[in-house]
C-alpha cells in the first residue's frame, strides 16, 4: 500500500529568474510524479504538492537546495493520491495576490518588514498575559473562516487577498492600531504580507503565527484557541485537528451545523458552498444560481 502525503510550504527569498525556477520545479515534480500548485515570484516560492511519501520527500529535499529556500517550513499532512487534479507551476508578480507587491521587503533571510513570528506557545502566552486586549485578525478569505477560526477573531469581509489592501485603507480597523494583533492564515504565507501591510499603515504591534493555523493546530489540536475545521486548497476541502473539533459552519441550504465544503456542480463555476449531510445528497443543492461571486480563489495555497 502506497502512503501518500501532501506538503504545504513557502519561502521568501530573492529569485533572479522566476521562469527558470518554474521550469526546474515543473521538471522536478514530473520526475517524481507529483501534482499540485506552485507559484514562483521575484519574492520566492509558495506551493502545495502531493503524491507518494518517498517522492514528496525527494522533492522537498531538492527544493531546499535552491539558495534561500533551505529555511522553508514544510508542513506535512495525509493525502489520498488524488488530492490535486493536475500540476500547475506558474510565475506571478507576488506569492499571494494582494495586488501590492511593494508592501514587502525581501532579503535572503525572508520578509524584512513583517510582524514578529510567535510560536503557538507564545501565542497562548500573549493571550494569557494581555487577555481580551489581544486581537486575532484573520488573513484568509472570509469564506474560509465560516468553518473554522480563532476565538473572537476579526474576520474581514474579503473574497480574495487583493481585497485586504482596500479593507485596511478603509479605516474600519483604525481603532485596533494600538492593540496587540495576531494575524493568522493557513500556513503563514499570507500573513507575511498582511502583517507588513498593517505595519506600513500605522498598526503598532502586529504579530504572525509561525507556521500559521497548521502549526498551531498540530501543537494544541482542539484544546487551544482555535475552533472548528481548517479549509484547505485541495480536494479534501477541510481537515480537522482531532475527533473533537467543534462544528461552527452552517449549511447554506437549511442552516444546520456543518463543516462540509462542496464545489458547485457546474464545472465552470468557482462557487463553493457549505452543506450538511442531508442537503448534500440533493443534486439541486449542488448547483448555485449563477449569481454568486467566486468565494474562493483557487490559486491561493496558504
Amino acid at each position: 500500500m502506497v502512503l501518500n502525503k501532501i506538503v504545504l510550504y513557502y519561502a521568501f527569498a530573492p529569485v533572479a529568474d522566476p521562469q527558470a525556477v518554474v521550469l526546474w520545479q515543473r521538471a522536478l515534480c514530473e520526475q517524481h510524479g507529483l501534482t499540485g500548485r506552485i507559484i514562483v515570484s521575484p519574492h520566492g516560492i509558495n506551493g502545495t504538492v502531493g503524491g507518494p511519501i518517498d517522492a514528496v520527500k525527494r522533492y522537498a529535499k531538492a527544493t531546499k537546495q535552491y539558495p534561500g529556500f533551505a529555511k522553508m517550513d514544510v508542513k506535512w499532512s495525509d493525502g489520498t493520491g488524488n488530492d490535486f487534479p493536475r500540476l500547475s507551476v506558474k510565475v506571478r508578480p507576488e506569492l499571494v495576490g494582494f495586488n501590492s507587491p511593494d508592501e514587502i521587503v525581501v532579503g535572503p533571510e525572508g520578509v524584512l518588514n513583517g510582524g514578529p513570528h510567535l510560536s503557538p506557545q507564545q501565542v497562548n502566552e500573549l493571550v494569557a498575559e494581555r487577555g481580551d486586549d489581544v486581537v486575532f485578525f484573520d488573513g484568509r478569505n472570509a469564506f474560509e473562516a465560516r468553518i473554522g477560526r480563532f476565538r473572537n477573531a476579526v474576520v474581514p469581509d474579503v473574497r480574495t487577498s487583493q481585497d485586504f489592501i482596500a479593507e485596511l485603507d478603509s479605516g474600519k480597523y483604525d481603532h485596533l492600531k494600538n492593540k496587540p494583533i495576531v494575524t493568522y492564515c493557513t500556513g503563514g504565507v499570507r500573513c507575511e504580507i498582511l502583517s507588513a501591510a498593517m505595519l506600513n499603515r500605522g498598526f503598532t504591534e502586529v504579530y504572525q503565527i509561525a507556521g500559521g493555523i497548521v502549526r498551531y493546530g498540530e501543537a494544541f489540536r482542539d484544546k487551544g484557541l482555535w475552533e472548528g475545521s481548517l479549509y484547505v486548497f485541495d480536494e479534501r476541502m477541510a481537515v480537522t485537528f482531532s475527533d473533537t473539533a467543534a462544528v461552527i459552519g452552517e449549511c447554506d441550504n437549511c442552516g444546520s451545523g456543518s463543516s462540509t465544503v462542496v464545489n458547485c456542480s457546474n464545472l465552470e463555476c468557482r462557487h463553493r458552498a457549505i452543506l450538511c449531510a442531508t442537503c448534500v445528497d440533493n443534486p439541486a443543492n449542488l448547483l448555485c444560481s449563477g449569481d454568486e461571486a467566486s468565494t474562493v480563489v483557487h490559486g491561493e495555497v496558504g
